[in-house]
C-alpha cells in the first residue's frame, strides 16, 4: 500500500521518497514465519559522463507489528508509535508499534544501467530519424491503401 499518490514514471531526479506500507503473510509452510513481496520499480536516471551504472541504496525498512487477537502469545506494548492502516482491505486505523530485528545485510544496494552523455546527440538523432521515417511510412500506406474522400460537405 504506497501512502501517497506518486509518478511511477517520473525520473528519479524529479521524484521523491515515499513509504510503502507491505503487509505480512504468515507462511504456510513454518508457524513462526511470514512472507512478504516487496516489487522494486527502477527508475530513470541521468545520463553519466564515465560509467554507465549508478548504485541507488535501499536502506532497511521498519519493521511493525499489530497486536490483535491473533496473537494470543505475544505480549501486546501498552503504547503505539505508529498510526497506519490495519489492513490492504479496509481503511480502519490500528497503533502499530516498532519491532527491533536483526538484518541480514546492512542495506541492499541496486545496480542501475545508465545512458552515457557522449551518447546523447547519437540517440537523439537515431530516434529523430526513426519517427520520421515510419511517420512517412504510415503516410504512404494510408494514402496507397486508405479509402477515404477529401470532400468537404457543405450545408
Amino acid at each position: 500500500m504506497i501512502s501517497e499518490n506518486f509518478d511511477i514514471e517520473a525520473p528519479s531526479y524529479l521524484s521523491k521518497e515515499s513509504a510503502v506500507l507491505i503487509y505480512a503473510r504468515q507462511d504456510s509452510q513454518c508457524s513462526d514465519c511470514f512472507q512478504a513481496l516487496l516489487p522494486v520499480h527502477y527508475r530513470y536516471h541521468r545520463p553519466h559522463s564515465k560509467d554507465g551504472e549508478t548504485f541507488v541504496v535501499v536502506s532497511n525498512p521498519d519493521l511493525l507489528m499489530y497486536c490483535n487477537q491473533e496473537f494470543p502469545i505475544l505480549k501486546c506494548w501498552t503504547q503505539s508509535e505508529v498510526a497506519a492502516p490495519c489492513a490492504l482491505e479496509n481503511e480502519d486505523i490500528c497503533q502499530w508499534s516498532s519491532m527491533k530485528y536483526r538484518s541480514v545485510y546492512k542495506n541492499v544496494t541496486l545496480q542501475v544501467p545508465v545512458g552515457l552523455t557522449i551518447h546523447t546527440s547519437l540517440v537523439c538523432f537515431v530516434t529523430l530519424f526513426i519517427t520520421i521515417l515510419c511517420s512517412v511510412l504510415i503516410l504512404i500506406a494510408v494514402f496507397r491503401y486508405g479509402h477515404f474522400s477529401l470532400q468537404v460537405l457543405c450545408s
